[in-house]
Order: C-alpha cells, then structure tokens, then sequence
C-alpha cells in the first residue's frame, strides 16, 4: 500500500562500531504525547454513514444514515441486525447494546446528524431530519432517556428543518443546523430550548446561513458557533461567531479570520480553548485546524494542512482530527499524494510537526462524498480509553485494507503491532576491512521513534535507532569494525518498538571480507524441538511456541541442530547454545538448566514422555538460572568432543533441571522467529 513508499527518501548515514554499540536510548512504546494507538480494535459495522457520535458511562452512540449494523469483518448483507440510522455500542467490546432506535420520516430520507449527552449522563439529545423515533412523533430534534433507551414525552419542540450540532449545559440545549424556525418562532439556524420541555429560550443570533457545531466556553456564559454562515446578527463573521448563551448577542466576530471558500465543520474543547474542524471547496481554501483560546477568544495557531477537516476531538494534550489530508507540506509534513491520509494528531500547544499516528482508511464507495471519516468521540470502560471514528468509509488502509464500514475504533492500550520488516538491507566492505551496513528504515503507524537490531550470522551484535515517517523511510546506516579477514559475514536487521514488537528479520545480505580466515564464526538454529511433560505422559508438544524446563513435576525440553562441516583447514574451537525466555510472566526461573547429549531417537511431531529419547547423564554445559524478566538471553559454553564428532550432521540436546521453579523459553515456532534457540559455533586454524 502506499504508506510503504510515500515520500522522498532522506539519507541519513549514522556510522559507528558494534563494540558495546547502542547509538540512542530505547525508542517509546508510543512516540509521545500521542496516547493512542493506531491499532483498529474488532468493531461493529453499519451499512451506510456514520454522521456523529456520542458517549456516556462506557456506551458509544452512533447516529447517520443507515438501516443495519453488522459484525467485524463481516461483508454486506451478513448477519445484519436492523438499526434505522441509530444504534448504541459497548465501548469496549465494540458490540450492540440492546439500545436499538429507529430514526423515521414521512418522505424523503431520514437521518441522525447530531447527538449529545447531558452533563448528567440521563439524557442523549439527537438532532437531523426526522418526524419520529420508534413510532413516537417527534420534529428534527429529540430527547432519550439513556437508561431505558425511549423517547422522553415530555420534550416537545418543533424544528422546521434538519439539526446539524447539538450542545448542552445549564438546562438548555442549544442546536443549530439548516432551521428558519423553532417552536413557530423564527430561528435563524441557531435556537436553544429548555433542556426538560422543550421550551423556547430567547436565545436567538441570527446566522444567514447553515449552523453546523456548537460548544459553550467553560463558564457558560458563551457559545461558540461554526458553520456555512457569513454574518451573525447582520455582523461579518465568516463559519465562526462567539455570542452570550442567553440572548445569542454578539461576543466576538471574526471578519477575515477564515476565507469565504471556507466552513466550520465541527468543534471540540479542552479547558483553555477550542478548535475548529474546517472544509474548504474550490480556490485559496482553508481547510486545517484552528487553535484559539478562550481566555482573549484570539487564535493560539492554526495548521495548513490541505484536505477537509470533518471532525476535532481532544485527548490528553493530543488533537485528533478526521479528514482527508492530501498535502501537508506547508506544515512540514507530507507533500501533495495521490491518495489521503484521514486521520491525523498534532499537539494542542502546537501543531508543528504532525504527531506519530497514522491509521487510516479509505475515503468510502462510490455514491458518497467520498470523504472518509466525519465523527470522533472518546469513552472510557474497564479502565481503558478509546477513540471510534465514524464515517463513510468501508477499509482500514492502514491495516491492509481490511474491509470494515462505518465505524472503527482504537484504544490508548495496549499496543500490539509490530513496526514492518527493514528493506533494502545492503552490507559493502569500506575502508580496513569494515562492513558498511544500511537499510530502509520501518514504519510504524504510531512509534517515529523504532530501534534497530542488527544480527551477524544470526547473532546479536548491537542496536540503533531512527525515526521514521510514511512519507519520510530514511536510510539508516552503521559500520561494523569488528569483521576478521577472508571471513563472510551475513547481516539481517529487525525493527522494535520499546512495547516488545518486534518484526521479522529482514532479507540476508552477505559479505566476505579482504584477506585469509583466521578464524569464523557460525550460527545455526534448531531444526527441530519439542518438550515432554511428566505430568501428561501422552501429549506431544512438538508444535509448541514454548519449551518447558523444570525438575519436579518434570518437564525435558529437546533440541536438534543440523551441523555443518568445518571450513577446509580449520577446527571447531568454541561452541555456545542461546536460548531465550519467553513472553510469559512465568517464564523466568531460579534453577540452572542442565544441558545433555540426546543418544536415544526422537521426533517433533510424536515424542512424548512415554517415548522420550535416553540421553548421557554427563552434563556437556549449563545455563544459568534464568532469573530475570521475560524475553532475555541465556548462554551456556558446550563441551567439544561429542559436538566435535558430529560436525556435518545432526546433533541433539536436551534440557533437564533438578529444581522445582519451572523455566519457559521460546521454541523455533516463536512468531517472528526472533529468540528461537541457537547454536554459535567458532572456528580457527591450528
């Protein structure tokens, strides 16, 4: 896909030698202050667009134009439930709740536009073009109460036409949208009413056009409003106007402040200020994000991003927005693409440079706007946070196109994928027998910041990292001064976050250096491995991600390596197994693991401890007592003879402890294959 090559690539050559090498720190889990990941979370589906979202005590609702839902990964037409343009989700499962509403109207097409909570959580205000909710008669704006999902009969209001935005706070809604008059009061696209009756309240400014979003200043006293308009109270005041929440006055206008091509499509707030959502259309456009403070009600920043902005939304200190970003050069960030980049994150304090976060999805069928994302909410449940994303979109872009419609979700933990495989792995002799390496650096959609590990005939020798960007991969490079002479060498490299994922190593690149071997180094994984359980003598675990090691009640693990021969004129002068603890919590131990010569037959797929293979009581190594957190690496130096001997073929080990504290370490079936056991072997001339 093309967050893979996008982009210019900067070279960034960084040399330095392997000896005890580490160029920076270990990179973040998540590169800060970004606080939620970029992996999509199993979500429900609509079939149609998703226009506005809501949240209150862990449930997430979803209002737009739609007539069912359906499960993850789902496609249309299976296993759909009927949802007439509403329905409410768990927050954290991402499922239906039995909260089903059904938004209808006489003629025409009816749709949910707007929803709001109350601040006491009771009441979800909903706003569109509708004449009524689950049979109950209602007019483009009503009142549910959450707790038994009906419509409250005691709202009573009357809209003469579509509701775009809703706020509410101090027992009044306020609402605007495409509305001449309320209540048979005239309203020009801005009214508010009683939060309990529906009762008119004076609250009246004067837009002359479409209201879209509204959001009132902390204190109260204040509204900001966004929309299509270009005056307030016969004031200019272009898609953005702050008045008095009571008579709807004038506050502060904004003459010149954002360009006629321009619209405010949705707000959002934090405590010292508020943001707007903009969509341009045609010529001189201003279609980013605007930062301004409600202190002097003056603009703190503003982005330049190009590609409309449908929706805002604040979560700890991070601006994330929904739109369909196509150039961010002005900004210093991607250059004018082909295809778009829907969801974006910048700092509140400044929104220079982009932040690391970049899911994304496609910009939804033909038929459509073409958009993408248009809806953002936040809500917590079970001590977790999660942002969904609402629109019209039917792919995950950033998850191989994975088809999911609708509504899509993520959460602030944990973060679970792994940075992509290094590219363009290339290692080239320099100067006194050095190996220059370099390779494409990763991309992970929410860690810039990635280390590199870099491995030598399949051994750990030292890390780096490098930023990264979907539009920026640049070449990271370092030069290994450690090489001996006449002797090949092959490099592969993988990414990791400081979260523990780790790709796959990269392709092999070899080199053989100027000169006569004086000595060689050699790596060989197992071929084959398994462990017998004492406690379930007829199991095979040949298949097994992980080899237990423990003395009572016994576990033997079996390992089998395929030897080469030794290089012509040399002999094998040093031998070390590496073995590394597993994932588990549990896998750490504090019992030494003995290491044997298997003399017995054995086989992954069908070795049990019933059928276990004999094994030479004389201990040929041990590794010591794997006592610390998972995913670290033990060694144990090996007896020569019998290895010796078997230089060209097979040869196997076993693991046995006496102790009681049992041992896990990953099996040659670990994902990825990084951890899988080892053998190093040296080799020297006489």
């Amino acid at each position: 896909m093309r967050k893979s090559s996008a982009g210019a690539v900067a070279v960034g050559m960084a040399a330095a030698s392997m000896v005890g090498f580490s160029s920076a720190g270990p990179a973040g889990a998540l590169t800060g202050p970004v606080a939620m990941t970029a992996d999509d979370l199993p979500t429900w589906q609509t079939n149609g667009v998703v226009w506005t979202l809501a949240q209150a005590d862990g449930v997430v609702f979803a209002g737009g134009t739609f007539s069912s839902v359906r499960p993850p990964g789902a496609a249309a037409g299976t296993g759909e439930q009927q949802a007439l343009n509403f329905q409410a989700f768990d927050a954290a499962s991402g499922a239906p709740t039995s909260c089903r509403l059904s938004f209808t109207v006489g003629s025409g097409i009816a749709t949910v536009r707007a929803l709001a909570v109350s601040p006491d959580k009771s009441t979800l205000y909903a706003g569109g073009t509708f004449g009524s909710v689950n049979g109950t008669p209602v007019s483009n704006l009503a009142a549910i109460d959450i707790a038994t999902c009906t419509v409250q009969p005691d709202f009573k209001v009357s809209v003469s036409a579509q509701v775009r935005g809703i706020a509410v706070a101090g027992g009044t809604v306020y609402f605007g949208g495409n509305f001449t008059s309320v209540g048979g009061q005239t309203r020009q696209h801005f009214a508010a009413v009683d939060s309990a009756t529906g009762a008119l309240r004076a609250f009246a400014p004067a837009a002359d056009d479409d209201g879209k979003a509204l959001l009132l200043t902390p204190d109260g006293s204040k509204v900001v409003l966004g929309g299509d308009f270009a005056t307030v109270n016969g004031a200019d005041s272009h898609a953005l106007a702050v008045v008095d929440a009571t008579t709807g006055a004038n506050v502060r206008t904004y003459p010149g402040f954002i360009p006629p091509t321009s619209t405010v499509q949705d707000l959002a707030a934090d405590a010292t200020g508020f943001y707007t959502g903009n969509e341009g259309t045609g010529g001189g456009v201003f279609d980013g994000r605007i930062a301004v403070d409600f202190a002097t009600l003056n603009q703190r920043w503003r982005d330049t991003c190009l590609g409309a902005t449908q929706a805002v939304q604040v979560y700890k200190g991070v601006l994330y927005s929904a739109s369909h970003g196509h150039d961010c050069s002005s900004m210093g960030g991607f250059p004018q693409m082909p295809d778009r980049q829907h969801l974006l994150a910048e700092s509140v304090g400044n929104p220079r440079p982009l932040l690391s976060w970049f899911p994304d999805t496609d910009d939804g069928p033909a038929g459509t706007e073409q958009i993408g994302p248009r809806a953002l909410t936040t809500a917590s449940k079970g001590g977790t946070d999660y942002l969904w994303v609402g629109g019209e979109f039917t792919r995950i872009a950033s998850n191989g196109n994975r088809p999911q419609q609708g509504l899509v979700r993520f959460a602030n933990t944990p973060d679970t994928r792994s940075p992509s495989v290094p590219q363009a792995v290339t290692a080239a002799l320099s100067t006194r027998g050095a190996v220059r390496l370099s390779w494409q650096a990763s991309l992970d959609l929410d860690d810039s910041a990635l280390t590199y590990t870099i491995y030598r005939n399949g051994a750990k020798i030292g890390t780096v990292s490098a930023s990264s960007t979907f539009w920026i991969r640049p070449t990271v490079g370092l030069a290994d001064t450690t090489t001996e002479p006449g002797t090949t060498y092959v490099y592969q490299v993988a990414a990791s976050d400081a979260a523990g994922n780790t790709s796959a190593r990269s392709t092999a690149a070899s080199v053989t250096t100027y000169g006569t071997a004086t000595s060689t180094t050699l790596t060989v994984e197992d071929s084959a491995d398994t462990y017998v359980n004492a406690g379930a003598p007829s199991v095979v675990y040949g298949a097994a991600q992980q080899l237990a090691v423990r003395g009572s009640s016994e576990y033997d693990a079996y390992l089998r390596f395929d030897l080469p021969a030794a290089p012509e004129g040399m002999v094998l002068t040093g031998a070390q197994l590496t073995l590394r603890t597993s994932a588990d919590a549990a896998a750490n131990s504090t019992d030494p693991v003995t290491v044997q010569h298997v003399t017995g037959s054995w086989t992954e797929a069908d070795t049990t401890w019933t059928t276990r293979p004999d094994v030479d009581p004389a201990a040929v190594g041990t590794v010591p007592a794997p006592a610390a957190a998972a995913e670290a690496d033990y060694s144990a130096a090996l007896a020569l003879p019998s290895l010796a001997a078997a230089l060209g073929g097979p040869y196997d080990l076993a693991l046995t402890s006496a102790g009681t504290d049992s041992a896990w370490f990953w099996s040659r079936e670990v994902p990825g294959g990084s951890g899988r056991p080892q053998l190093i072997l040296t080799f020297s001339r006489p």
